[in-house]
């Protein structure tokens, strides 16, 4: 190709803002003459790509919030279409963000804009009927977890699945000399998630529970989508805030308490024993209950396919729930020892290194035969 190429690239969280930057360094590495914009964060921004909407802007959590807020989200789809159409891209990049991306690979589908789709959504867990609008919208699927091309393969569709895109960030990161916080105590690492609706609904409880524990000193990892004057009403004597120095906070702790998402992966590729948190407004739950069907919502346990982590979910998320769970893992060295060695399968389930490489190669041999 030897004209310049286009690229749209859309996700709206801030670990898809993760990803989507580590994939794009390493396609300017493939092909330096390409052009990006997009929807995303400041990962992305440092990455070279022309942000046309932050996620700070996008992430709306649950089915109430969602309805709450519907007027802006159709306002976004409108505008990002007007803006996919204005810069003309040869592809589309979506990164997970599936309520969203989805409609949107529908869309070019009919305006014939080819879509590569990174990080499937959790259609093995709700939703399944998406596995269509995928076969249908999406021109190449890229998955990230070992067990999702045995899903799609039942229904005949063809994804590549070249590893996780956190080993490499991890690996990154374990290249930096003094990546650890200081501290006199022992540490118990707080990740409260990357949403304000759900950091308000269980950060107090989170709080709540690590007063139990005053022999550790608390940190919680503040999102980088918020501003640290955010968490300002939360703040207090006993507990610390870090601005991203998550990974250094998971090298440094030796217990954890995590919102159900991403972070429960990442704390367990950092080895670090943890209780599992999830909190959703009344109507968002009694609908995921009727809606989902998998038996664990944290993905540790999800590709152990076994309770690895104890995971408290809605009414058992309290701060008593918390402290008994934590108290058994600190105090009882065998459940500790069981839960490493089991994420230490985990890791050796998840691969090799060099993911975000090797789906940016088959992104770009994928659609450079497409232009």
């Amino acid at each position: 190709m030897n004209s310049k190429t286009s690229i749209f690239v859309i996700t709206g969280e801030a670990s898809g803002d993760l990803h989507a930057a580590n994939l794009i360094h390493e396609m300017n590495l493939i092909e330096k003459n390409i052009e990006f914009l997009g929807w995303g964060g400041d990962r992305m921004i440092k990455e070279g790509v022309k942000i046309r909407k932050h996620i700070s802007e996008l992430a709306f959590m649950g089915f109430k919030e969602v309805v709450l807020n519907l007027g802006t989200i159709l306002r976004n789809f409108k505008q990002c279409k007007s803006q996919i159409l204005e810069f003309k891209p040869d592809f589309l990049i979506l990164v997970d963000y599936p309520g969203f991306n989805l409609r949107i690979a529908k869309w070019a589908k009919k305006e014939g804009i080819p879509v590569a789709y990174y990080i499937s959504p959790q259609i093995w867990a709700w939703k399944q009927s998406r596995i269509y609008q995928i076969k249908e919208n999406v021109t190449k699927m890229y998955t990230i977890l070992p067990f999702e091309p045995i899903f799609y393969k039942k229904f005949h569709v063809d994804v590549e699945y070249c590893g996780h895109p956190l080993l490499d960030e991890i690996t990154r990161f374990n290249k930096i000399e003094e990546n650890k916080l200081r501290s006199e105590k022992p540490i118990l690492a707080i990740l409260p998630g990357s949403r304000k609706q759900e950091i308000e609904r269980k950060l107090p409880i989170m709080l709540e529970a690590a007063k139990h524990f005053p022999n550790f000193e608390t940190i919680v990892a503040c999102a980088p989508n918020l501003p640290m004057s955010y968490y300002l009403k939360y703040a207090s004597n006993d507990v610390r805030f870090v601005e991203n120095e998550t990974y250094k906070l998971l090298n440094s702790a030796e217990i954890a308490i995590v919102t159900s998402g991403t972070a429960t992966l990442e704390t367990a590729l950092f080895r670090v024993p943890q209780v599992v948190c999830y909190k959703s407004s009344s109507m968002s739950y009694l609908i995921a209950r009727m809606l989902v069907k998998i038996k664990f919502i944290s993905l540790v346990n999800l590709i152990l396919d076994k309770e690895v982590v104890r995971e408290l979910i809605q009414n058992e998320c309290n701060s008593e729930q918390i402290v008994n769970e934590l108290k058994s893992i600190n105090d009882n060295s065998q459940k500790r020892e069981k839960m490493l060695s089991d994420y230490d399968q985990l890791i050796h389930l998840l691969g090799q290194n060099g993911s975000s490489k090797r789906v940016a190669e088959k992104i770009w041999c994928e659609f450079s035969k497409i232009n």
